[in-house]
């Protein structure tokens, strides 16, 4: 019998934050989305999995392209409004999915593979499910990070907080616990290379993707620090003081980046991989 308990803990923990994520990283998580559908060649009459499609955005773009999708995801109210967008969604959390073998031509997975407690199980999946010759394609972020994907933690810092060691960077979308050995990967490119290649991917090819994340600095506060994550799972949940010291030292971090029409522009830096089922 397989023990289900981690897998939904994690679950669990995906749903009560699934809010704030729609709130504030839906639009961070999109920007790659073109190049990703690029890498996995979606075109017209294609039928496409997009695993952990959220709130539907990559399923949308392919479907622009002609192609027929089907959407799974873990949270309800995001299905719930990829559905109302005119994706069809359901819920199946990875690494189990109701599909037979081979019935996708492509498998997309936008910033899903690193957010899960079982990626090479999970990653064999979705190769269960697509055809032979047809092909993947995923982002995730990666072990290089640019200076945009630091700012709150940097303010934690300058602020007096400091994060436990085991914990992500609170300017990361998850909280996750340390991966088992066996499922632990390289986050680099060459690293992706390897993890497709042990799963039995052929064609294999792996890039950074680089861009400016363009928001305000009381939208990103808000989405980010202030409600999701200042919060018990990362410190001892701060008092006014504190959190106004953050507040303070985020705005005054905020100074060093470039700004277009009042908007700030973060560097960010992910992951994009691809390959092809034999």
């Amino acid at each position: 019998m397989t023990d289900t308990s981690a897998t939904d803990a994690l679950d669990s923990l995906w749903i009560m934050y699934a809010q704030q994520y729609r709130d504030s990283f839906v639009r961070l998580c999109a920007h790659p989305v073109d190049a990703l559908l690029d890498a996995a060649g979606v075109s017209e009459g294609m039928y496409v999995l997009d695993a952990g499609t959220g709130t539907g955005t990559a399923a949308r773009r392919a479907q622009r392209r002609g192609a027929r999708v089907r959407g799974v995801d873990v949270d309800p109210a995001g299905i719930a409004r990829a559905r109302g967008s005119g994706v069809n969604a359901t819920n199946h959390p990875l690494p189990e999915l109701p599909f037979g073998d081979g019935e996708f031509d492509v498998v997309l997975a936008n910033f899903v593979i690193d957010c899960l407690d079982r990626p090479r199980t999970s990653l064999a999946e979705l190769r269960r499910v697509l055809r032979p010759g047809g092909r993947i394609a995923l982002t995730l972020w990666g072990a290089r990070r640019g200076a945009g994907q630091d700012l709150l933690g940097r303010s934690c810092e300058a602020g007096g907080i400091v994060l436990p060691p085991d914990r992500p960077s609170p300017d990361e979308p998850r909280d996750l616990p340390p991966l088992d050995a066996d499922e632990e990967f390289d986050r680099t490119p060459a690293g992706m290379l390897e993890l497709l290649g042990e799963a039995g991917f052929t064609q294999t090819e792996a890039t950074e993707v680089t861009w400016n994340h363009e928001t305000s600095v009381g939208e990103w506060w808000g989405g980010l620090a202030d409600r999701l994550y200042l919060r018990p799972a990362y410190v001892t949940p701060p008092d006014l003081e504190t959190t106004a010291r953050i507040r303070a030292e985020y705005e005054r971090l905020s100074a060093e980046f470039p700004q277009r029409d009042e908007k700030l522009l973060l560097p960010h830096v992910a992951l994009l991989a691809s390959a092809r089922r034999t």
